[in-house]
């Protein structure tokens, strides 16, 4: 019992200290590509590799973690107007990240003993990324409803009559879409192996 206890606490030692890495150095958790919008972030590969290694309660905790750092991070080094906006934001950076740390054990565990257990891999990197990306896009639509020209004025041009959930959606949706494909990629390569390794240590 106290070995188990032991390695977890190592294998979550070893994750958070990823985690800082990708969040405090630049361009490596967070890409900028377009410097007015938010950047593309690999953490949820991150967390997608965690929560399907540790289960759900940890994998909800190190979502905790994310998003306590990127609360840190929007106050301290914001990279660009919309990102400061958003995410100094308590609810829209800890929710989002506690939600995509829920998801890829509880996937994994529904997946895990079926023949389907590779292909619940790619779901739940998948899913890690667009949980992330849906729910900022909700909750930035529902805080800034009543006064979404403070926010948008950041986004591009856009007409006044364009709602605001649509607008995000362009604005941020692609990068959704971006971090879903390498995130649902990455996953299965890296936690096959370390499944193997971890049974047999």
């Amino acid at each position: 019992m106290r070995r188990e206890e032991t390695r977890r606490m190592t294998i979550t030692a070893v994750f958070a200290a990823i985690l800082i890495i990708q969040t405090f150095l630049q361009n490596i958790g967070y890409m900028r590509i377009i410097p007015a919008l938010p950047a593309i972030t690999t953490i949820p590969m991150t967390i997608a590799i965690y929560g399907t290694l540790m289960g759900t309660k940890a994998g909800l905790g190190f979502g905790l973690f994310w998003g306590i750092t990127r609360l840190i991070v929007a106050y301290t080094q914001p990279g660009n107007m919309v990102s400061l906006m958003l995410f100094q934001n308590p609810v829209i950076s800890i929710v989002p990240s506690v939600l995509a740390g829920f998801f890829p054990s509880l996937i994994t565990k529904a997946m895990g003993k079926t023949n389907y257990a590779k292909l619940g891999y790619i779901f739940s990197g998948a899913v890690t990324a667009l949980t992330n990306t849906i729910m900022v896009i909700l909750l930035t639509s529902i805080f800034f409803m009543h006064d979404p020209a403070s926010l948008v004025h950041y986004l591009g041009n856009y007409s006044s009559s364009t709602p605001l959930i649509l607008i995000l959606i362009t604005a941020l949706g692609a990068n959704g879409v971006i971090e879903a494909i390498f995130t649902a990629l990455v996953v299965p390569v890296i936690v096959i192996p370390l499944n193997l390794v971890l049974k047999r240590a």
